[in-house]
């Protein structure tokens, strides 16, 4: 699967949102610097690259994601874990609380969560 752009992974996460939605009704999900012809030409691009699919209405499209949301995340988390941690969450929750992104709480509820699911 294709690494999208910052801007193309905005706009995905917007129709993820969505669901369905014209391009007009994206606009003001998106930050301010977001115009419609912009968007418009990034939801163009996500149709050629086969992320997004669309129903015409005449002249105007209303667009929806053909890829999911999980399915995109487990594709560049297991890129990101391969890439950078070894294939470790080990190391890469030991990144986290290196660079201060998670606290002990986080990782208690964390040790909660697993423990859990080993019961």
């Amino acid at each position: 699967m294709e690494k999208l752009t910052k801007k193309e992974e905005e706009v995905m996460q917007v129709l993820w949102d969505l669901e369905k939605a014209f391009v007009k009704e994206m606009v003001p999900h998106l930050d301010a610097g977001n115009h419609y012809n912009t968007v418009s030409t990034i939801v163009r691009k996500l149709v050629d690259k086969g992320f997004v699919g669309y129903e015409a209405f005449g002249k105007t499209h209303r667009y929806f994601p053909l890829v999911e949301k999980t399915a995109y995340r487990n594709t560049f988390v297991s890129n990101a874990m391969s890439n950078y941690f070894n294939n470790s969450y080990k190391n890469m929750v030991s990144f986290f609380a290196k660079e201060e992104k998670i606290s002990a709480g986080e990782l208690r509820e964390i040790l909660e969560m697993i423990e859990s699911k080993e019961k």
